[in-house]
């Protein structure tokens, strides 16, 4: 199959990439790099451009006989989304309206969308599955939101087929060893531990140490990365044009920011020093994916459940990469 990969510079992006060519697809990707990385991406292949030109997307997809599309391309940051909420409507909602308009141009009914856990906001249960009321509680949240039910819409009117992917918390590094996380800021917590391991942060701060849970920090369930390619690979087959589905993607299990920290001492073989701080508002103290449609519709079940083996891929990838895919 011809697919275009849109944001596949990106950290899930590039892996996503990697996977569907080491598949047999013909992958083309389109990134503007304002946060993915040449050199993450497939050169011969890249196609520098914005999602919001939609005469340009027009061209690509026809150029390419492009029969299918995977998004990644979306801002991410929660923090960030507070702050500037207009970066995130005009990217995330009116840049991917833009790409879905694109589609229809270019007569493609095959999608499959980058979505997440922030959809849920604070659930009241455990573990979330799909049908747990969607009420996001940041912008971030709300615009991915926004997507699906147009996701939805689309369907329904013009025929397209999509697929939304809701992560749980991305992780990891690709067994090659080759691609991995390198943000700006970087926000997520494995990546900042290990920095303090390799000597380039003083210390990693804990947000908040009384949560009812079993060591009192927040527990996430962490996917690897390589799993969630994966999942992508095996949604691309699962599209059915006019049909919109929402699944989850996570390992089931939880791990308290303690328990990383902990791995990643014993991976690092280094010391990594901990101050405690405020709890952050709206921060839950769990969250547990229940993967079982992934399971049953996709066939897909992920190869990465302990923290250690995932933290051991990504400590790989900051030791050789210290400076990222600047090294």
């Amino acid at each position: 199959m011809n697919v275009l990969v849109v944001g596949g510079a990106g950290y899930v992006g590039s892996h996503v990439a990697r996977c569907l060519d080491r598949a047999g697809h013909a992958v083309w990707v389109y990134d503007n790099l304002s946060a993915g990385h040449r050199e993450a991406s497939m050169p011969d292949r890249l196609i520098v451009g914005e999602i919001a030109d939609r005469e340009s997307l027009s061209a690509v997809l026809r150029e390419h006989a492009i029969e299918a599309v995977l998004h990644f391309a979306g801002y991410c940051y929660v923090g960030e989304s507070v702050e500037q909420p207009a970066k995130y409507y005009q990217n995330n909602v009116v840049g991917t309206l833009s790409l879905l308009d694109a589609l229809r141009d270019a007569g493609v009914s095959r999608l499959v969308f980058s979505s997440t856990t922030a959809v849920y906001g604070v659930p009241e249960r455990l573990p979330i599955t799909e049908t747990t009321l969607l009420a996001p509680i940041n912008p971030y949240g709300f615009t991915k939101r926004v997507i699906e039910g147009a996701l939805a819409d689309y369907a329904h009117a013009y025929g397209l087929g999509s697929i939304a992917l809701r992560y749980f918390n991305a992780a990891g590094a690709s067994r090659d060893g080759d691609l991995g996380e390198d943000h700006d800021p970087e926000t997520h917590l494995i990546p900042l531990v290990l920095q303090v391991a390799l000597g380039q942060r003083e210390k990693i701060t804990i947000f908040g140490d009384d949560y009812p849970t079993q060591d009192g920090t927040c527990v996430r369930d962490y996917i690897h990365v390589d799993d969630l390619a994966d999942a992508h690979l095996k949604a691309l087959d699962a599209v059915e044009p006019g049909v919109f589905d929402a699944i989850n993607l996570g390992s089931e299990q939880g791990a308290s920011v303690r328990q990383v920290v902990d791995a990643c001492r014993e991976v690092s073989g280094r010391e990594i020093a901990v101050e405690i701080g405020p709890l952050r508002p709206g921060d839950p103290a769990e969250l547990i994916a229940d993967a079982t449609r992934a399971r049953k519709e996709l066939n897909w079940h992920p190869q990465f459940t302990d923290i250690r083996a995932t933290i051991e891929t990504a400590w790989r990838w900051h030791r050789d990469h210290p400076n990222g895919y600047r090294s």
